[in-house]
């Protein structure tokens, strides 16, 4: 728990098998209380590694695609208690040495959402630097009212 906040990180994979453990090896200990990993009919031992570091792992009898993994991750980590839901994919392109910030700004009710960027990330990491960026975002329910689009960070140009 942080503070009074059940925070579970739920991981999307398909074929993570090479990058799992250097993802979950930068989220600093005791920074989340579940990892739930949803398979999406990897062909590598993605599953079996999983387990073997102690992870949730639900594995779907199909391929679903991203999307339907992304729901499938979301819909578990609710169904089990989540108050925080971070989505961190397997492939060590995001940072998960910023998850307790993240979960931080969250739980002090500084934004609703947070998103991260990782093409922009990947860009930045040629280029020598490290870490994703992110952004805050209030989510209103509208993006009509020339609030940043809660999906990209831009504005949603004129009504």
């Amino acid at each position: 728990m942080y503070r009074d906040k059940k925070v579970i990180v739920v991981m999307p994979a398909y074929n993570a098998e090479t990058t799992l453990e250097a993802t979950l090896a930068e989220i600093p200990d005791g920074a989340v209380d579940e990892f739930i990993l949803v398979d999406d009919c990897s062909k590598d031992r993605t599953v079996e590694l999983a387990r073997d570091l102690g992870l949730t792992v639900v594995v779907h009898d199909r391929n679903l695609g991203y999307g339907g993994n992304q729901k499938t991750c979301y819909r578990l980590a609710l169904d089990r208690g989540a108050d925080i839901v971070v989505m961190l994919h397997p492939d060590s392109q995001y940072d998960g040495k910023v998850v307790p910030v993240l979960i931080d700004l969250l739980h002090n009710d500084h934004c609703d959402v947070l998103l991260g960027n990782r093409i922009r990330t990947r860009a930045l990491h040629r280029d020598g630097h490290h870490g994703p960026p992110f952004r805050l975002r209030r989510c209103s329910g509208s993006t009509g009212n020339g609030e940043s689009s809660p999906a990209s960070g831009t504005s949603p140009g004129p009504s």
